[in-house]
């Protein structure tokens, strides 16, 4: 097994094989950068719970009770996790209609899926998601978050009792609550909004959704604005997270399965992104099913000890590596460092304006959105990838997440399918009897031998070429060559076998050139091997045409020896 394969936390292993110096070298580091990702951690952690549907403190808790557990038994070196954006409109949904004991048992589903996951080893799994889905539903994800965040920003009132769970009904809230906008409130936001944009040029060393949280608060508290703030809609709680287990249900956990499933597909796919994204930035390698086992603990603790759901945040882990980051014990120290704030600085959370979580969140959603490698694709890709980058955008926006990964995948396999057995040729040898041919090279074949080669993999797409194979009258052996031919999946060797009946019919008999390890496998245990006789599979193409050419005339002399008798 490869070491980066190991069920087993990459801090264990960095401690085991570091020198004391160098351990002595790189903590002092890893604690200046836990540090710095508190800071950046502090105001996203906040205003990713209250774009969940719960309290602020809940993304604190989250932050802290998952951000810590995941860097130490996670197969990471760098990777922060903590509430993502991903899951802000999901999480906000469920516990819309199911309450936090619903999303309670879906986490904990999610929890147990990406545990399984990890034992199983399915973290390779990850390559198997095209880009243009990730794409596709990651800009869909932050088209439905910036729609969520536009009521704040702009300060709209709703009637009570305005839906506003699904996507559709906060637009539909939008068209019809605009006029009750809030001047006020959207100078706030477009203050932080421009803060956020341009203070990444001044300096990087302090964040810029810190430095909007601040003017947020200069503005409204220093100019007296009617704008709303956390503490005008959240009572603000700065104890500490304590193990709470809610009434949960057997019904309620069947009911919230598919929830699970949704929240477990979406972590291990960003979780394990976002470790792909940091191997890049240190040239390094994640374990990636250790990873997706932490993952699993984490979301279970979090929720137990009032959390949300939690996954790898790319944004985080890269002012991680930034910071000087390298081992674990840095998302440990943001973990420990945000404690301290939610004890001592989280009743001055109250004094944040509403516009200005809302402009943290649009910014986080322009920068998920990945809005350039969508209209790169969509430029450059073939239509069926456009088709299915479409598609995935559109269906998570619109219906949600498992529906669009879910019909996503099944385009882009149909569509693999399709290129795949247009890729797969069955051809027949062509004869040339001129002597006078400039055809050069060519193998002598005797008239009563035919030659078929098959190029591309076998499988349910494209065995009808298989009856396109023909004998002729005259034909007595019929050499298959499958050098081309890298795997035979069950309905491909169908065909075979059919190709075997209908050449016996014939009184052909068939022989069989270069078999790759897979087809050959496959043969073996569905039995055609016995059948066809073990003598009849050659390892090239010209030991197949002697073999044919002695079957001939051992045919022959046969013939002639029955007439000497005769």
């Amino acid at each position: 097994m490869q070491q980066r394969d190991k069920l087993k936390p990459i801090l264990f292993s960095i401690i085991k094989h570091s020198s004391k110096q160098e351990l002595k070298e790189q903590i002092p580091k890893d604690i200046v950068a836990g540090i710095v990702v508190a800071v950046v951690a502090l105001p996203l952690s906040i205003a990713l719970g209250i774009a969940s549907g719960v309290s602020p403190e809940q993304g604190l808790y989250t932050a802290i009770v998952a951000g810590f557990l995941i860097a130490f038994l996670g197969g990471s070196r760098v990777q922060i996790s903590g509430p993502t954006a991903a899951f802000a409109t999901i999480v906000a949904g469920i516990v819309a209609t199911d309450g936090i004991e619903g999303l309670v048992a879906a986490t904990i589903i999610a929890g147990i899926l990406l545990i399984f996951m990890g034992l199983f080893k399915l973290g390779a799994l990850i390559r198997f998601v095209p880009f243009t889905i990730t794409t596709g539903f990651t800009a869909g994800i932050a088209v439905t978050l910036t729609i969520g965040q536009l009521k704040d920003f702009f300060g709209l009132t709703y009637p009570p009792g305005t839906a506003t769970v699904e996507t559709t009904e906060k637009l539909a809230a939008l068209a019809g609550n605009f006029s009750t906008v809030n001047g006020q409130a959207c100078l706030v936001g477009v203050v932080c909004l421009a803060v956020l944009f341009l203070w990444p040029r001044v300096t990087e060393r302090v964040p810029s959704s810190l430095m909007a949280l601040l003017a947020g608060i200069a503005l409204v508290s220093g100019l007296g604005l009617d704008v709303s703030t956390i503490g005008d809609l959240y009572v603000i709680d700065s104890a500490l997270p304590t193990f709470h287990m809610p009434h949960l249900s057997l019904e309620l956990f069947r009911d919230q399965f598919a929830n699970g499933v949704t929240i477990a597909i979406l972590a291990a796919i960003e979780s394990l992104l976002s470790c792909v994204v940091a191997d890049s930035m240190i040239s390094g390698h994640h374990r990636a099913n250790m990873e997706l086992v932490a993952q699993g603990v984490g979301n279970i603790a979090s929720v137990l000890f009032g959390g949300i759901p939690a996954t790898g945040a790319i944004a985080r882990t890269a002012a991680n590596v930034k910071a000087g980051g390298r081992t674990p014990i840095a998302g440990m120290v943001h973990a420990l460092v945000l404690i301290a704030v939610l004890a001592f600085l989280m009743p001055y959370a109250a004094l944040i304006p509403m516009p200005t979580i809302a402009a943290i969140l649009l910014y986080v959603a322009y920068n998920m959105s990945g809005w350039r490698n969508f209209a790169h694709l969509c430029q450059t890709a073939s239509k069926g990838a456009v088709a299915t980058l479409l598609l995935t955008f559109v269906l998570t926006i619109v219906f949600d997440l498992v529906v669009a990964i879910g019909v996503g995948m099944l385009i882009t396999v149909v569509l693999f399918m399709k290129t795949v057995s247009e890729e797969t040729e069955v051809k027949g040898w062509k004869y040339y009897c001129d002597e006078n041919s400039e055809v050069t090279h060519l193998r002598e074949l005797p008239k009563s031998v035919r030659v078929y080669e098959i190029n591309g993999p076998m499988f349910f797409g494209m065995t009808e070429r298989i009856a396109d194979i023909s004998v002729k009258d005259f034909t007595r052996y019929l050499i298959i060559r499958m050098r081309g031919v890298p795997s035979l999946d069950a309905t491909g060797m169908n065909a075979l076998e059919n190709l075997y009946d209908y050449c016996s019919a014939n009184g052909v008999s068939l022989i069989f050139s270069h078999v790759n390890e897979q087809p050959m496998k496959t043969m073996r245990r569905a039995g055609f091997v016995d059948l066809v006789g073990e003598e009849h599979f050659r390892s090239c193409i010209d030991d197949a045409i002697a073999h044919a050419r002695e079957l001939l005339v051992a045919e022959e002399d046969t013939e002639n020896l029955m007439k000497t008798r005769g």
